[in-house]
Formats: structure tokens, C-alpha cells, sequence
């Protein structure tokens, strides 16, 4: 079964593309399958993860990340999957994830057999891609992560380029050919793109995928070079497997309770308050006044507020953030909702 991954920083744009992809699958006559991770301890992506009205199947890591804390389950929801007997399975990593990690991961006896790497894509905020490295300069793990999913993707998504000028989106490219300088590099807003690069050669009734990285037996999988001028691949043993991918990040559940008058532009301005410490931002928030649910995302200091009318339970916000007093921001928020 071909696998197709996909990395990124938090709020790039991961799940946006998910669903376009599912879509894609779906007309193509495919039956996908998704493993899906989240920092946080409760899921906010994959709720809403119904295109075209299917159930598909979907299994869930949560509270930790798949390339360190919760690698050894990776396995076993990939073979949970396995039995549904789809033609293409999406794992969707958390913003702070090493895609290598699950490379090599994927190359374990349980697996190799049965799963096969088919594209490594990476969803870049061109807003605050340069960025990033100042902001995070304090996790010099993280900091090495994001250059590495950059570095082993086949694939390379610019998004959100309609939020920056045309001078900068070329300082951009330049920044990322000098990590990555073969892959295929795409601009995009909305993560709309071409998908045939990432679906392409995958056959239903898992058929051969064309153009895969196979992983044969015995050997890791394939990883590319670091500043490669050629599509070639490299194995990554097990002596030379990175770092944990973040040491300086945590996350916080917030509950909102059912009775409370607190209001959006009250929540936006909480968010605020974090300053740079609070890296992203997602959750289910019900508005009294309105009678609806609208899931908020904050990503690169936007938020934004989206109808969730396939969404009725309790009210809460999963927070990502480095280098914070989780205590101070616990007791700020009890406050504001108490009020």
C-alpha cells in the first residue's frame, strides 16, 4: 500500500490539503485511509474529515508526536488500517514532526512488507517560513526539524503566497533551494494545486504504485541527501537517526463551559496576550448569541472563525506553545470564562 505523508509546520496548511486529496481519491475511484496526528490530547482536524459526505477510515494519534513519543504505535494503527484495504494512506504529522522518522519507521520488519513510501510533501506558510528560525531559535531541535522537512520532501507546497509580494516569494524560493534544490517546489493559496504529482501512479485494488520509493527488506528507507543537486537517495541507518524533534514545546486542552458569556473578540484577545509563546491554536467554540458552533483556528498570528455545523458537543481549544508558564496561561483563562 502506497503511503503518502505529509509535513509541515503548524498552520501550513496540512489538513486543508488532506481534504483536497481525499477528494482528488475519491473521483479517481480510490479508497483512502488516514492516520492522523495531533499534539494536543483532544482532535480538532479530524472531525471534519468527511469529503463528500464518506466515512472514511481514519485512526488517531493524539497527545503526543509520531516521529518520538508515539512512534511505537505507529505500527499498529497503520495495521488497523491495513485491514480495511485501501489503495492510499495519508498520514498527516504534526506541525513540529521529522518526516524522516516515519521513513525509517515505516522500514520495520512489521511493515515492509506491507507499506511503501510514495511521497514525502511539505506544506510551507509563506507568510512565516524565514521566520521561523528567529521566532524558534531557543529549540535548536525544532529549528533542525522544520529544515528537514524541507529537506526530505519530494514534494514542496509554498502556500498562502497570496498573503506576501512578489519580491519576497523570490527571496523565499531562494531560501528554500539552498536546503532543498531538486524537489519539485509549487506556489499555492489555499493549498490549491496540481495533485498529480502526489497522486499519481496509484492504482485502485492497490495496485503498483509508479515512481515509489520501495523499501526492500533488510534495508532503511530511502531518504534524500541534504542540499542534493540530483534526485538521488541515501539510507539512513539507525546510527545516524535524528535528534527528538522538539524539546521546548507543550500543549494545553482549555474547556469552555457551556454557561459562558466570553465572546470571539474576548478569545482573540486572550490568544494575543500569549505573544510569541503561543505557536498555534485550534478548537470548537459554541457562540450563545448565534446558537452555532464555529471552529476557530489562529495560525501565524490570523485567526479565523468557520461554521462546524457537523460539530455539537462541548466547547474547547487545544493550544500549542514554546517556552511557556502552562499555569499562568491555565489561570488567565479560567478567568476570562468565570467572568
Amino acid at each position: 500500500m502506497p503511503a503518502i505523508v505529509l509535513s509541515g509546520f503548524l498552520g501550513s496548511g496540512k489538513t486543508t490539503l488532506l481534504l483536497r486529496l481525499l477528494e482528488a481519491t475519491l473521483h479517481k475511484g480510490l479508497k483512502p485511509a488516514i492516520l492522523m496526528n495531533e499534539l494536543g490530547k483532544r482532535d480538532v482536524d479530524g472531525i471534519g474529515l468527511n469529503p463528500m459526505g464518506k466515512d472514511l477510515g481514519i485512526q488517531k494519534l493524539l497527545d503526543g508526536c509520531v516521529c518520538c513519543s508515539r512512534k511505537q504505535e505507529l505500527a499498529g494503527k497503520l495495521k488497523e488500517l491495513l485491514l480495511l484495504k485501501p489503495d492510499i494512506v495519508f498520514i498527516e504529522l504534526t506541525g513540529v514532526a521529522n518526516p524522516e522518522e516515519v521513513a525509517l519507521a515505516l522500514s520495520e520488519a512489521e511493515l515492509i512488507a506491507k507499506v511503501k513510501l510514495h511521497k514525502v510533501v511539505t506544506v510551507m506558510d509563506a507568510e512565516h517560513v524565514l521566520e521561523y528560525n528567529s521566532w524558534l531559535d531557543t529549540d535548536r531541535q525544532l529549528v533542525r526539524t522544520l529544515r528537514r522537512q524541507i529537506e526530505t520532501a519530494d514534494l514542496l507546497i509554498l502556500n498562502k503566497v497570496d498573503l506576501v509580494k512578489a519580491d519576497k516569494l523570490v527571496k523565499i524560493e531562494k531560501e528554500i533551494r539552498k536546503q532543498n534544490a531538486s524537489s519539485l517546489l509549487m506556489r499555492a493559496e489555499h493549498s490549491v494545486i496540481d495533485l498529480e504529482p502526489i497522486l499519481g501512479g496509484i492504482e485502485a485494488a492497490q495496485g503498483a504504485a509508479v515512481g515509489s520509493r520501495v523499501m526492500r527488506p533488510g534495508r532503511s528507507p530511502l531518504v534524500k541527501k541534504k542540499d542534493s543537486a540530483n534526485d538521488t537517495y541515501s539510507a539512513t541507518t539507525p546510527e545516524t537517526r535524528p535528534a527528538p524533534s522538539f524539546s521546548r514545546i507543550s500543549t494545553i486542552s482549555l474547556q469552555l463551559p457551556a454557561d459562558s458569556s466570553v465572546t470571539p473578540k474576548e478569545i482573540e484577545k486572550f490568544l494575543g496576550a500569549q505573544g510569541n509563546n503561543l505557536l498555534r491554536a485550534k478548537g470548537f467554540v459554541r457562540i450563545p448569541r448565534k446558537n452555532k458552533v464555529y471552529q476557530l483556528q489562529f495560525a501565524g498570528k490570523r485567526v479565523t472563525w468557520e461554521p462546524a455545523a457537523y460539530y455539537d458537543a462541548d466547547s474547547y481549544l487545544v493550544l500549542i506553545g514554546l517556552d511557556w508558564n502552562e499555569q499562568n496561561v491555565t489561570e488567565a483563562w479560567e478567568q476570562l470564562v468565570s467572568t
